[in-house]
């Protein structure tokens, strides 16, 4: 590799991880926001969302970097054009072929990247979020032992303790149940413990007062008790341990075991089959969008106006790319036999960096065929 080879490829580089940076940022915070207030809202603490939040970066690179490979390279190669460095190589007689070196390179590389991501990083990571997410929503002690807050661990109950003392009494306890529509029970309790037996966690409440009120008849029943057994199993909202998703599989195991992992998640073949090429396709994607970039706009050359002409039609270009992927998913997902239609967008891609690059050579000639 020249060393114009690797300036160019530093320069991409150093672009793609600013792009990247803030992809990532902007999408990681959108999701953390949202995760954070579920947590919170549940009683969790703060080490449980930096935890889940790790979790899913990998998913959220995984969805940005085909993105930062297109904006880093046209901002690359607008900045190189601009810059007259493209115009002073082509005129030292560097051919559009020999220009796309470095950005081909640079494509792979990022393509590694992405492979390591969807084949390996991704299903670990979402494999493990998944157990976690069930961890926390089953445990339903962690969500109800916070003090000093009004919680909702289900639609139709709140919940409050004045104080937990050290030895694990909860003092001062509200539980007010609206989950059926005939009446409304309240519980008020000096005391309550949370105990574990066979069946699932229960609320003990001690010396407390009951308060039922009929809607239909609008009346009111109280009820002192000395102790009182309240099943918190209930407000529980986890879901039924079900099947896995396919994106927690190996991508090995979705291409070599399609009937297993049909077995075992209970979607169709075509699902399965759409998934592991998908990811595979995810890779040559990275090197197509990149060489198209670079192709489009060095096929409009210097100019002091700028290139947002070609920013632009590069732009359309990758919306078509993105159409095509988007046409093919129900007619794989319907017959697995259509799996090459996953490759579609990066053969189209690849097909018109390479006509371009060659329109940028130079016009099209026939050669005359000797009678």
């Amino acid at each position: 590799m020249s060393r114009f080879d690797r300036y160019i490829l530093s320069q991409l580089l150093t672009l793609f991880g600013f792009f990247s940076l803030v992809l990532v940022s902007v999408y990681w915070v959108n999701r953390a926001v949202a995760l954070f207030d579920t947590l919170i809202a549940s009683g969790q603490n703060v080490s449980v969302f930096l935890s889940l939040t790790a979790l899913t970066l990998p998913n959220v690179i995984r969805l940005v970097l085909p993105v930062a490979v297109f904006a880093s390279t046209v901002y690359a190669t607008n900045r190189l054009s601009s810059e007259s460095e493209l115009t002073v190589m082509q005129a030292t007689g560097s051919s559009p072929w020999r220009l796309a070196k470095p950005v081909l390179f640079f494509g792979v590389g990022v393509a590694l990247m992405m492979s390591v991501l969807t084949h390996f990083l991704v299903p670990m990571s979402l494999t493990e979020l998944a157990k976690r997410q069930k961890e926390i929503t089953a445990n339903v002690t962690a969500r109800l032992l916070t003090e000093g807050t009004f919680l909702h661990p289900t639609s139709g109950v709140t919940f409050y303790i004045r104080e937990i003392s050290s030895d694990g009494v909860l003092h001062d306890v509200f539980l007010s149940d609206r989950r059926s529509p005939d009446h409304t029970t309240t519980y008020t309790a000096a005391e309550a413990y949370l105990v574990q037996d066979d069946i699932g966690p229960k609320l003990v409440m001690v010396n407390g007062l009951a308060q039922q009120h009929d809607t239909s008849a609008d009346s009111l029943l109280t009820t002192n008790f000395a102790d009182f057994s309240y099943d918190v199993s209930a407000l529980s909202t986890a879901e039924p341990t079900g099947y896995r998703d396919i994106k927690e599989i190996k991508t090995i195991d979705l291409l070599t075991r399609p009937n297993e992992v049909h077995a075992e998640t209970k979607r169709a073949i075509g699902d399965i089959t759409y998934e592991a090429h998908g990811r595979i396709a995810q890779a040559t994607i990275c090197i197509v969008f990149a060489l198209v970039a670079f192709s489009v706009l060095l096929l409009g050359g210097y100019s002091r106006f700028g290139m947002w002409r070609q920013i632009l039609v590069a732009f359309v270009l990758l919306i078509l790319l993105e159409a095509i992927k988007a046409s093919v998913v129900d007619p794989v997902r319907k017959d697995a036999a259509l799996w090459p239609l996953v490759y579609l967008p990066s053969f189209v891609g690849a097909l018109l960096a390479a006509l371009v690059l060659r329109l940028s050579s130079g016009p099209l000639r026939l050669k005359k065929v000797a009678a």
